[in-house]
C-alpha cells in the first residue's frame, strides 16, 4: 500500500490517474484505457493492439425493425472530458458523449457518460457509466453492452474463472490460420500447431468459460514469473447484478484467449432475441452500468504460490461485495444506500400431492424485477434486478434495492413454474417491506403418475456424452461441467444411429438413457433432420373422461419446434406443439440451459390405453448451416393423473 495522495496529471492527448501503487493512462477525450502501469510493468495491456483496442467500452446496436441479436460494434468514444471530483482521497473522471442526430444510422443514438474513479490506497480502479436515451430519439436495438480489457500476451498465460475453472491458456495466434483450424460456430478453434506443443488436439472457444451470473463475481489472469520476475493478478470484479439482465442463472462470457477479460452487462448469449433491449417510439430510457473493479496484486513473498493471487482476488471481490452500492460515485444517477430500500420474508410451497404441510422453499431464488408477466424478469433489460437465494428456512432477505416499482419474482429449485406476485411493489428510500409468509402454489391437477429429470432449470442430470477424442478441452475431463466440451451434440447420431432415444419409465435411467439435448440427427450426405424420441409407459387403469396433464419443462431452445403425440406418431395434427421457440443457441455455446420454458398440456383419457403407451416428442426443424444447434434440453418431464377429487 501506499501513503500517496490520488494524483491526476493532464496532458494534451491523454489523462493519468495515479495513486502511488498503480498509474492508470486514458486517452483523452475518447476516454480508452491505453496504459496500465503496475508493479515495475510499464503495462500490463496489449501495446501490439492500437491505442484504442486494449482498453474500452463497447455496444452493439441495430435499427429498429432488424433481428435484434446482430448489429453494428461500436467502440463508445468520448467527446468530452471533465473532472468530476479531485481531491487527496478520490478522483473521478469522465468521457462523455452526447448523439448527434445528424449521425442517425451511423452512430447509436445515445447519450454515455463513462466514468473511472481511482481511490487512496486501493489497488485497482472502477468503472461505470450512465447510457441515456431520450423520448424524442430513434427506436433502436441493443443487444450487448461490456467493457473489454486485452493483456500483454507475452505476460499473462494463466486464467482463472473459478474454483475448478482455471488452467495455462493458449496464445492467441494458435487461432491463426496455419496453427488453428475453425470449427462450427466459428469461435471454436482446433489447436492443429500451437507455439506451445501442450496444446496441440484440443479445441478453444471462448464459450466453455461462460459462467452464470450468480458464480460470475470475479475472473481474469495471472502473469508468469518468468515473464515479470514476479507474478500479478488481473482481475475484473463485478460486486453487484443489479445491472445485469436476466436473473442469477443469466450466462456471460468470462475472460478467454487473447488474454481477455470481460465485464459484460448485457448479452444476448443464451437467451436470443427475446432479451435484446429494444427501445420503443418515444420511449426514453436511462441506465447505470457498475461500477465494476479492477484489481491488481503481488506478493512480496517470492516463494508464494502465484494461486494464491486467486485466493486474494476472491477476498477482494467479498469486500467489494460487503461495500455494495459504493458510496463513492458522484453520478446522482447512481443511488446510494439511503436512497435504497429492503424486503424479507419467507416463501414456501403448497402442493398437497407431495405434502399436507407446506413446503420450505429451501435455496429457492427470489428476486425483484420491473412490473411484467410470469417470467418476465428472464427476458428483462431495460431496469434492474435483486435477487436472493432462500436459507434453509425459507427466509430471504433483500436490501439495497434502488428506489423503484417493481413486481416480486420467485422460482424453486424441485418445483416447476414460478411464483409471481402481480401487485406493484413500491421502493422507497430506507423503507423495510415484510412480506411475511408468502405460499407459491406450483402447477398440479392430479397425483404423479411417472417423472424424468429433476425440475431445476437445467439438463445437468441428463445423460451428457464423453467428448470426441479429436475435440477436447483437457480442462473439463473428469471435470462436473463436462456439458462444456465441443461437438457433444454430434455424438447423439453416433449412439443412436439407427433409430432415436426410446425411454422406458421403470426401466430406463434419465442419467443414463436420457441424451442431455434432442438434437437434430446427421445424414450420411452431411444435412440434417429432425427427430422423435420416445417415453413408454404402462398403465393400470385409465380413468373415462379423464383429463390427463403433461407438464413439459424445458431448459432450453433454439430455433425448435416440439410436437406432442400419444399412441400414434402419425397423428395430425399433434395434441400439441410449441410453434417455433427460443433463439438461445446454448447447445452451440456449451451451455446446459437457455431460457426457461414450461408447457402444460391436456391429455384426454380416450387417447390412452390400460397397459402399454407411448408418447412421441417431436423436435421437426433442421434447416441451414446451423442445423445442427436446432433442438432442446429438457428440464422435466411430468404425467399426472385425472384429480379424481375434483
Amino acid at each position: 500500500m501506499s501513503s500517496q495522495a490520488v494524483q491526476l496529471y493532464i496532458e494534451k492527448n491523454h489523462v493519468v490517474m495515479d495513486n502511488g501503487i498503480l498509474k492508470v493512462y486514458f486517452s483523452n477525450p475518447g476516454g480508452f484505457v491505453t496504459r496500465i502501469q503496475y508493479n515495475g510493468i510499464d503495462n500490463l495491456l496489449e501495446e501490439l493492439n492500437d491505442a484504442n483496442n486494449r482498453g474500452y467500452w463497447d455496444v452493439v446496436w441495430s435499427e429498429a425493425g432488424t433481428t435484434g441479436t446482430l448489429g453494428t460494434f461500436e467502440r463508445v468514444v468520448g467527446t468530452n472530458y471533465n473532472v468530476i471530483m479531485e481531491t487527496d482521497e478520490q478522483v473521478e473522471i469522465s468521457f462523455s458523449r452526447i448523439w448527434d442526430p445528424s449521425l442517425k444510422g451511423k452512430q447509436s443514438p445515445l447519450n454515455i457518460d463513462k466514468r473511472y474513479v481511482m481511490l487512496r490506497n486501493s489497488s485497482g480502479f472502477y468503472s461505470y457509466a450512465i447510457f441515456e436515451h431520450l423520448k424524442e430519439w430513434p427506436a433502436f436495438n441493443i443487444p450487448q453492452i461490456r467493457i473489454v480489457y486485452k493483456l500483454r500476451k507475452d505476460k499473462f498465460h494463466y486464467m482463472a474463472v473459478g474454483d475448478d475453472r482455471q488452467r495455462l491458456m493458449p496464445l492467441p495466434d494458435d487461432r491463426l490460420p496455419g496453427r488453428g483450424e475453425e470449427l462450427v460456430p466459428p469461435e471454436a478453434v482446433l489447436l492443429v500447431n500451437p507455439v506451445e506443443p501442450e496444446f496441440k488436439g484440443e479445441v478453444d472457444d471462448k464459450y466453455q468459460y461462460s459462467s452464470e451470473n450468480i458464480d460470475l463475481k470475479v475472473h481474469g489472469w495471472i502473469s508468469s514469473k518468468a515473464e515479470t520476475n514476479q507474478a500479478i493478478g488481473f482481475w475484473v470484479i463485478i460486486p453487484s447484478n443489479e445491472f445485469r439482465s436476466g436473473g442469477l442463472v443469466k450466462q456471460n462470457l468470462t475472460s478467454h484467449v487473447g488474454p481477455i477479460s470481460l465485464a459484460m452487462f448485457l448479452s444476448a448469449h443464451y437467451a436470443g432475441e427475446g432479451i435484446v433491449l429494444k427501445l420503443q417510439p418515444n420511449e426514453p430510457w436511462k441506465k447505470v452500468f457498475g461500477p465494476t473493479f479492477v484489481y491488481l496484486n503481488t506478493f512480496l513473498d517470492h516463494h508464494k504460490d502465484s494461486l494464491e493471487l486467486w485466493e486474494d482476488a476472491k477476498y477482494q471481490m467479498n469486500k467489494e461485495v460487503q461495500s455494495w452500492p459504493y458510496d463513492f460515485p458522484s453520478s446522482i444517477d447512481f443511488q446510494k444506500s439511503s436512497e435504497r430500500g429492503a424486503v424479507n420474508g419467507t416463501l414456501l410451497v403448497r402442493d398437497r400431492f407431495v405434502s399436507d404441510k407446506d413446503i420450505i422453499a429451501q435455496g429457492a431464488y427470489i428476486g425483484l424485477a420491473p412490473p411484467g408477466d410470469v417470467g418476465s424478469w428472464q427476458r428483462e433489460c431495460k431496469g434492474y434486478q435483486f435477487w436472493c437465494r432462500a436459507n434453509e428456512d425459507g427466509y430471504f432477505s433483500i436490501k439495497n434495492i434502488r428506489s423503484g416499482n417493481y413486481n416480486l419474482y420467485a422460482w424453486v429449485p424441485g418445483f416447476i413454474g414460478e411464483y409471481w406476485n402481480k401487485i406493484i411493489i413500491k421502493i422507497t428510500p430506507d423503507c423495510k417491506i415484510n412480506f411475511g409468509d408468502i405460499i407459491y402454489e406450483p402447477p398440479r391437477n392430479g397425483p404423479t403418475l411417472w417423472e424424468i429429470g429433476i425440475p431445476d432449470r437445467s439438463a445437468t442430470e441428463f445423460y451428457i456424452p464423453d467428448p470426441n477424442p479429436k475435440f477436447i478441452n483437457k480442462l473439463f475431463i473428469g471435470h462436473p461441467d463436462k456439458f462444456r466440451q465441443y461437438g457433444l451434440w454430434e455424438r447423439y447420431a453416433e449412439l443412436y444411429p439407427n433409430e432415436d432415444l426410446i425411454y422406458t419409465v421403470g426401466v430406463s435411467n434419465y442419467r443414463k438413457d436420457w441424451f442431455y439435448a434432442q438434437v437434430t440427427r446427421k445424414k450420411n450426405d452431411g444435412s440434417y433432420q429432425g427427430t422423435t424420441w420416445q417415453i413408454k409407459f404402462n398403465l393400470d387403469d385409465v380413468e373415462v373422461n379423464g383429463i390427463y396433464k403433461l407438464r413439459l419443462a424445458l431448459a432450453s431452445a433454439n430455433v425448435s419446434e416440439l410436437q406432442v403425440r400419444v399412441n400414434n406418431v402419425k397423428q395430425d395434427p399433434p395434441i400439441f406443439t410449441t410453434g417455433m421457440i427460443g433463439k438461445d443457441y446454448a447447445i452451440g455455446r456449451h451451455g446446459i440451459h437457455g431460457l426457461y420454458w414450461l408447457f402444460n398440456i391436456d391429455v384426454p383419457s380416450l387417447l390412452l390405453s390400460k397397459g402399454d403407451n407411448t408418447i412421441f416428442l417431436t423436435q421437426t426443424m433442421a434447416f441451414g448451416p446451423l442445423a445442427r444447434f436446432q433442438g432442446i434440453m429438457y428440464d422435466y418431464i411430468r404425467l399426472e393423473g385425472p384429480n379424481s377429487g375434483s
